[in-house]
């Protein structure tokens, strides 16, 4: 545990040079220094431990210092922990792409890896344009989505995220401008109506001749307000790209490796993108690693037209020591009961968060696979909100008007009563 004055100090220091996610620069917001992690809990420099109930931003599905990992990352380090993947390549790559290529639906085929979910969903959009570049149709230049979506904060993807509470006002002017259809709908298990496709169905209609894509998270609308929509729109969106002559992108980075209760999202709907994204949970939250999968018609199309090759190599791709954790961490989520735990935890946040709903300022409460959410009137108070739920043991770290949890799979049932008793307590306070 380290001494008081070195919690004080670590922070201090912290705030004179570092800059946080979603932070002011130049922040006084609530701040907490981490010595060690295990399983669930978050242990603090001065002894207190939290169980974290974000899986750290949604990618530590395995808990923490799990041994298979930790074992992958020794044994790895020992051979090489990084070669250039220009005109070379290895071992944990290879097993990688094709245990992917396994587990994700068919025609998806061939994987490119990159270093972060923002920049597979990049590789994405590159992929859409230059497949219909190669086809001598470089008008096919736009990308449709639905209001309510996140894909990242790169440049490309900020211009896909929702219009009203992404970023587009802070870079009005400089985003490309893209296309979006209504919020997709109903919610997941309602009942269907026709209806909830049409925003999407006149918007591709009316620009299909200048769409190259359009890209939509499945099931979950995670950081853009985690809505949870129903299968059959995904069934009717797969049916009209084809019907237009548009790629379909699956944005998995939130949804992927078991979340919503599928291993990925769209298998919700029994459907196959032309080019999907992963990311997150991918590597179990030990390294930054992401990958995009195409179809072979989407790989092929871009080899045979100029200029023969896909435009995009970042300097870290397929870092070995990434790939052998990612290949562990799949294979570990594979061979475990992970549907058993999905279904067990989604039991518990259904029927523990359900009280939520007669708090005062509480709209809505919802649950879809290990993903709870309880949604407020007004924005959360993180100058107060944050503080108490420490106070309370846990570590969540609310956005907008949520209140949310998405723990690691291996949480038990113990522990994740005190995620959801945090929940009601500071929200009832």
């Amino acid at each position: 545990m380290a001494e008081a004055a070195d919690l004080h100090d670590w922070v201090a220091r912290d705030r004179r040079c570092v800059i946080h996610p979603y932070a002011a620069p130049i922040s006084t917001a609530p701040l907490f220094a981490v010595e060690r992690a295990q399983g669930v809990h978050l242990v603090l420099g001065d002894g207190r431990e939290l169980i974290d109930g974000m899986s750290s931003w949604w990618a530590a599905i395995h808990g923490y210092n799990h041994p298979v990992l930790n074992e992958a990352l020794r044994a790895q380090i020992s051979k090489m922990s990084h070669v250039m993947f220009g005109g070379l390549t290895h071992e944990p790559a290879v097993r990688l792409c094709e245990t992917l290529v396994q587990i994700t639906p068919e025609p998806l085929t061939r994987v490119f890896l990159s270093d972060s979910g923002s920049v597979a969903v990049e590789v994405a959009i590159k992929l859409a344009l230059q497949y219909f570049r190669a086809q001598k149709r470089p008008e096919k230049r736009r990308l449709l989505t639905a209001l309510g979506g996140y894909h990242g904060d790169t440049f490309a993807t900020m211009a896909v995220c929702d219009p009203d509470n992404g970023m587009h006002a802070v870079f009005r002017g400089v985003l490309t401008e893209q296309l979006f259809a209504d919020l997709p709908a109903p919610v997941f298990g309602a009942q269907w109506s026709s209806a909830s496709i049409d925003s999407m169905a006149r918007m591709l209609e009316q620009h299909a001749h200048e769409l190259a894509a359009v890209i939509i998270e499945p099931i979950v609308q995670g950081a853009g307000g985690m809505r949870f929509y129903h299968a059959e729109y995904l069934r009717q969106l797969r049916a009209l790209c084809d019907k237009h002559d548009v790629l379909l992108i699956l944005d998995e980075i939130a949804t992927g490796f078991g979340r919503s209760g599928a291993l990925f999202g769209g298998q919700h709907a029994g459907i196959t993108p032309d080019i999907m994204c992963v990311g997150k949970a991918l590597t179990g939250g030990v390294m930054s690693l992401a990958a995009t999968l195409c179809s072979e018609r989407v790989a092929e199309l871009i080899s045979r037209a100029e200029p023969g090759v896909f435009m995009h190599g970042p300097t870290f791709m397929a870092n070995p020591l990434a790939c052998a954790v990612a290949l562990a961490s799949v294979e570990l989520l594979i061979a475990s009961p992970w549907q058993q735990r999905i279904a067990a935890i989604e039991a518990q946040l259904r029927d523990e968060l359900a009280r939520c709903s007669s708090l005062p300022g509480v709209t809505d409460v919802r649950v879809l696979g290990a993903i709870g959410v309880v949604e407020l009137a007004q924005p959360v108070d993180m100058a107060r909100v944050q503080p108490a739920l420490v106070e309370q043991g846990v570590w969540l770290r609310p956005f907008g008007k949520l209140v949310y949890t998405m723990p690691p799979y291996i949480i038990q049932a113990t522990q994740l009563s005190r995620v959801t008793s945090a929940i009601f307590n500071v929200l009832a306070g």
